[in-house]
């Protein structure tokens, strides 16, 4: 099932076998993974996201490492006035979607007798990576801003995982890994095309829970991409299949103080970076961006920005709604409501957008204090 799998370079189209322990092309470009699922039916499975194992690229079940990640509930909430179907990763072992990818990402580093991977965070795939390397014994370095959120760095360090603490922003962060990855297996969010695998099946399970059907639009964060990109992996892959008729249009959420693919997007000049409580999001030189802003396009998509207040504003409102959301998750809800109230949607849309972390990962951040405060 995993025979037809090659790694294609974004920037030089180079091609690298898949079972290469390479997370990037030499020439320095990024890898994506060619790769034409299998998707036969899967009634007799868990109900997780291995439930669609023969989509995922591992060759050998005992590589698998799992925790039961997957096929989190779809529940339906008004926002902006409009019935929107929302995706509840927050509900993921370590508190994020973020699990998916480190599920497949880890299963494959184990499957390459990886002993040793590095990774940068601002904290929820840090999370992730470090719990599956716990549950896969592979040594974990994370490195993270030294400002991120304490509950995030906690949990981090209980799985095992060496922190590493980087002063200055998100982007500095990023860089300090790249000499460790030099000699370690980076095993990026954002880089290792492996990661997406995983995230992908966001999109098979949203199709499963809405009787085979692709939404018509759907709203996503966007720092570095990793779930909107995947989710498009995934939407393709059944369309190619045969299995739905559309790909959805993708709306990518920004913080108004962070937001240079947005601006990209409008051939806008890009603003400095300001900070933001949505940290999930704050990437100031997404390494994706090219892919992402094709895709944007390609869907017939657009950004839509939020600011600090509305951020707040949409934690609040999720909050008495029952649901304790991270400020990350809190910025797509109120994207969500910034679109349907510019576009104005015909009724009859069907809308899906996502709660990506749980609320426990950002508390004690600036957040807190402006809600108690309120």
């Amino acid at each position: 099932m995993f025979e037809n799998a090659e790694l294609i370079c974004f920037w030089c189209g180079g091609e690298i076998p898949a079972d290469e322990p390479i997370w990037r092309c030499p020439c320095g470009g990024m890898l994506n993974l060619r790769y034409t699922p299998d998707f036969q039916p899967a009634d007799d499975r868990p109900h997780s996201m291995w439930r669609f194992r023969r989509a995922i690229p591992i060759r050998d079940d005992a590589n698998i490492i799992s925790m039961g990640e997957g096929y989190t509930p779809l529940i339906t909430r008004e926002i902006a006035g409009r019935s929107v179907h929302i995706k509840q990763e927050q509900l993921f072992s370590t508190g994020s979607y973020k699990d998916r990818g480190a599920s497949v990402l880890i299963s494959k580093a184990k499957e390459l007798g990886v002993k040793r991977v590095v990774e940068d965070s601002s904290g929820n795939a840090g999370c992730a990576i470090a719990a599956y390397c716990a549950a896969a014994d592979i040594e974990c370095h994370i490195y993270v801003p030294a400002d991120t959120s304490p509950a995030k760095l906690a949990q981090i360090a209980a799985y095992g995982a060496k922190l590493h603490l980087v002063p200055g922003s998100r982007s500095d962060t990023a860089d300090a890994v790249m000499e460790a990855a030099e000699t370690d297996y980076y095993a990026s969010h954002s880089w290792n095309p492996f990661f997406f695998q995983g995230t992908k099946t966001f999109a098979y399970e949203i199709v499963e829970q809405l009787g085979g059907r692709a939404p018509d639009a759907i709203v996503l964060p966007v720092g570095n991409g990793t779930l909107l990109l995947g989710a498009a992996i995934g939407f393709a892959e059944l369309k190619a299949a045969g299995l739905i008729d559309h790909v959805p249009r993708q709306i990518a959420v920004q913080a108004a103080n962070c937001a240079p693919l947005a601006a990209k997007f409008i051939e806008q000049p890009v603003a400095d970076p300001q900070p933001t409580i949505a940290e999930g999001i704050a990437i100031a030189q997404p390494i994706r961006g090219p892919q992402i802003l094709e895709t944007i396009d390609e869907t017939g998509g657009r950004f839509v920005t939020v600011t600090e207040e509305k951020i707040v504003a949409a934690f609040k409102e999720t909050a008495r709604a029952g649901h304790y959301i991270e400020p990350t998750s809190a910025a797509t809800i109120a994207g969500a409501a910034r679109w349907i109230e510019d576009e104005q949607p015909p009724e009859d849309m069907t809308i899906v957008t996502v709660y990506t972390g749980h609320g426990l990962k950002a508390a004690g951040k600036e957040v807190d204090e402006e809600v108690a405060s309120g």
